[in-house]
């Protein structure tokens, strides 16, 4: 953690070195897209598990928030429960990182305490509730226990290689959360997680209604079997940076590009990747901006065609 006069001096070098390309860029992708450029990212996934006389699903997702002074501070979290409350979502979904990075901490301010965002996140409202997963810097740059008690405090239940059936106002469907693909760090680029992939979606296997997967990293979609309606993830943050004729130069994905973002179909299943909201490494967003994402999953057929 740094003092505010050398954030101010770090801010400053930032700004005047521009990322490497003026003032102007290093201001806006610093400043301007990662506060006050959060979008609504609409998916629509169809799928033959989907009931045709269940209506619609609609599913916003909010993950790496990556919470911390000045970046994502509470007031940026306050406004985001706002706007995701007023797409009045049948559920929503947190998809991990939580807590900002090491790296970010070198950037900012201070540190936001725990009960201030859950806090916050507990004014989150949807028809069938809301549910969380932790990430990757959860288990890194957190104590787990204390996540767990405080996600608990403001009733919102963290699954980790867990479901929940729904049953309700005619809907049926499970949501199944993952424990995090890369919890342990265990040195020289190795890692253990704490994800159970067969035991979580044991439960399911008792009927066929839909299945909804919350996990932090989409790596995981290789081995999600067909019986799973659509994968949840965030993690990659969109890439974070986004260069012309380059792309993301940096995915952290053992896949590369293949699932960095967005609506992914591999034979016949649905991955969707969201944005997110924070950053890690150095506080840059750059034409990847922060969003929540809103997926609505429906019957084949049932999307008007424009």
């Amino acid at each position: 953690m740094i003092t505010r006069r050398t954030f101010l001096r770090r801010t400053a070098q930032l700004a005047g070195l521009g990322v490497g390309a003026g003032a102007g860029v290093g201001g806006y992708a610093s400043i301007i897209e990662p506060r006050f450029r959060v979008q609504v990212t609409p998916w629509t996934v169809e799928h033959a598990s989907w009931p045709a006389a269940t209506p619609p699903l609609k599913i916003a997702i909010i993950t790496d928030m990556h919470v911390i002074e000045p970046w994502t501070p509470v007031s940026h979290i306050e406004h985001v429960v706002e706007m995701a409350n007023a797409l009045k979502p049948d559920i929503t979904v947190l998809l991990g990182d939580f807590v900002p990075s090491w790296g970010i901490q070198q950037w900012s301010t201070h540190l936001v305490p725990v009960p201030e965002w859950t806090g916050a996140l507990g004014r989150l409202r949807a028809r069938f509730g809301v549910y969380a997963v932790l990430g990757n810097h959860d288990w890194w740059d957190a104590d787990v226990r204390v996540l767990r008690k405080e996600f608990k405090a403001v009733g919102i239940p963290v699954l980790e290689n867990q479901t929940v059936k729904i049953d309700q106002d005619g809907y049926r469907f499970w949501v199944a959360g993952l424990g995090d693909q890369i919890a342990h760090y265990l040195g020289h680029h190795r890692f253990r997680g704490a994800d159970d992939l067969p035991g979580t979606l044991r439960p399911t296997m008792r009927d066929k209604d839909p299945v909804i997967l919350l996990a932090h990293e989409p790596d995981i979609f290789v081995r999600v079997p067909d019986r799973v309606t659509v994968t949840l993830c965030g993690h990659t943050h969109g890439g974070q940076v986004w260069l012309p004729y380059i792309g993301s130069p940096i995915v952290p994905s053992a896949y590369g590009q293949r699932f960095i973002y967005g609506h992914i179909v591999e034979g016949g299943r649905n991955l969707v990747v969201a944005a997110g909201l924070g950053m890690t490494g150095v506080p840059v967003r750059f034409m990847v901006p922060p969003e929540i994402a809103l997926v609505t999953v429906t019957a084949p057929g049932s999307v008007p065609i424009a």
